[in-house]
């Protein structure tokens, strides 16, 4: 059987392409010949189990140690510890059995707060090597199971040097463990002053693939079939991806059997990308999804919403809520500031927000379909266009804006909503968040031309000046002499007929439309 590009599940070296998993994250050998616990975090489908299932399999071929893989997924929502450390056990019980051991069944009367600690230290004494124990999905567990838990596997080790127990252990999961007490619901529960696992001796993250990662995975593929991932495709993949695992995958797989069939024939070129990566966001497949659903949370809400609108930001750096975002792997630190971790989950971003609006537009048949913009010679009329925009914007911002969770950024996203709707006939947005900079940069492509757009919201009367030098940066990107600055005044003390405005400037011998909402 021909090996594939994986998007479901752990990858099997013997099923498909992949690259050894512990390049991206170093030295777990190290922590786990020094008995340390440790915490390993990162977003969904970035290769953890693949680590886990691999790491296991590394350590019992040494012939030192005992390793166990423990998927904690199936005791999510058992609350009480009572029942939540018995079905833990239950996992454990079932993990030992496939690796050929029998784990000890519960010894006298003994209540949830010391059952897994004693069952752990008869089972260390029942074998041979050290015990390490990879606990996948560890921030499942929550509320009286997750502090029970915790607590028993610091006082394990704690006591190590009298009784035996766990060599080494690892947490893995999305968070990171300062983050584990948002899963305590009661308020009188507490994981204390210090976590019980404060033991951890390092947190660390697994990273995303290099360019020469990206490179390497899509070669395996070419070594098979003959057919290649040509370099400037690699480099497309890369750029819209940044590197993410899921995604790369996905992307590699809709071009190599849907898009071409499977026909290994065919040459994969740079437009494939484009093409893949359309697919792959307007089929909202699990991955996507599941991570859109975090945009309702509150706590992503107010770290994504400035992102948006290039406003000032509603969290501090140093916030669980800010460091949470991260973890879920949706944004990302970069040198010019927090951004969408890669163009893809941006263009997400914006259409699952912006959804709403779309599918309401389309209901009223506003605006008109795009051949109703289209000016003699093929170009979209962005005069008419826009124009119709701040028509729409006047009758209708006020009840639409009240709907959204995202208040500060539905100026933004309605407008993008209403872009949206036409050029999903004919053309394409590409969108740049600009960190810090009070905008959103976007350009519309239709028929090879580039019409650049620039949305601002007031703060002042310095937002025009600001906004006429960075729309003539951004059209300096496309070589383009004409674009368009939208500037939103959320004033409720200024009438609409000062709000609504266009002017057209010279600016550094460009022609810049400043369109007032």
């Amino acid at each position: 059987m021909k090996k594939f590009f994986n998007t479901a599940g752990p990858c099997l070296p013997e099923e498909h392409h992949m690259l050894p998993a512990q390049e991206r994250i170093g030295g777990l050998s190290g922590l786990i010949e020094r008995r340390q616990y440790f915490v390993i975090h990162a977003a969904r489908q970035t290769g953890k189990t693949t680590l886990l299932l691999d790491l296991v399999k590394e350590l019992n071929a040494s012939g030192k140690y005992h390793g166990m893989y423990c998927s904690l997924e199936s005791v999510q929502g058992i609350h009480e510890p009572e029942r939540g450390i018995p079905a833990i056990l239950d996992v454990l019980r079932a993990e030992a059995a496939y690796g050929k051991q029998t784990f000890p069944e519960v010894r006298g009367r003994q209540g949830f707060n010391t059952l897994l600690r004693t069952s752990l230290t008869d089972f260390c004494e029942s074998l041979g090597n050290p015990l390490v124990i990879l606990f996948d999905e560890a921030d499942c567990l929550s509320d009286g199971t997750l502090i029970a838990f915790l607590r028993q596997l610091r006082e394990g080790f704690v006591n190590r040097g009298r009784i035996p127990f766990v060599h080494s252990i690892a947490l893995v999961g999305m968070r990171n463990i300062r983050d584990y007490k948002v899963l305590i619901r009661d308020e009188r529960q507490s994981l204390g002053s210090a976590s019980p696992f404060n033991i951890a001796k390092k947190s660390m993250t697994l990273r995303a693939f290099t360019p020469e990662e990206v490179a390497r995975l899509l070669a395996q593929h070419a070594a098979q079939t003959n057919q290649a991932f040509p370099q400037e495709v690699a480099e497309a993949i890369w750029h819209s991806t940044r590197g993410q695992p899921w995604l790369v995958n996905a992307i590699a797989c809709e071009i190599v059997e849907e898009i071409l069939g499977s026909d290994f024939s065919q040459a994969i070129r740079p437009e494939h990308v484009e093409q893949a990566t359309e697919r792959i966001i307007r089929r909202r497949d699990t991955h996507i999804d599941s991570l859109m659903e975090r945009l309702r949370e509150e706590r992503v809400r107010k770290v994504v919403e400035p992102v948006i609108t290039g406003g000032p930001r509603g969290y501090d750096s140093l916030d669980d809520d800010y460091r949470y975002v991260l973890d879920l792997g949706l944004l990302r630190e970069f040198p010019e500031g927090l951004l969408p971790a890669n163009p893809v989950y941006a263009e997400v971003l914006i259409r699952t927000l912006s959804l709403r609006s779309q599918m309401q537009m389309n209901d009223m048949g506003h605006p008109p379909t795009m051949p109703a913009y289209l000016s003699a010679d093929g170009r979209i009329d962005m005069g008419r266009l826009l124009g119709d925009f701040q028509d729409f914007w006047r009758r209708n911002s006020e009840i639409w804006a009240e709907t959204y969770d995202y208040k500060e950024a539905a100026p933004h996203l309605i407008l993008q909503a209403f872009l949206q709707r036409v050029v999903n006939q004919g053309g394409q947005i590409s969108r740049d968040p600009a960190a810090g900079t009070g905008r959103l940069d976007l350009c519309v492509h239709h028929q090879g031309f580039d019409h650049p757009v620039e949305l601002k919201l007031r703060y002042g009367d310095h937002t025009y000046k600001e906004g006429q030098d960075q729309i003539a940066r951004y059209m300096d990107k496309f070589g383009c002499s004409e674009g368009w600055l939208i500037v939103f005044d959320r004033r409720k003390t200024v009438l609409w007929e000062e709000k609504i405005f266009w002017k057209t400037i010279d600016f550094r011998g460009k022609t810049i439309h400043i369109v007032g909402c």
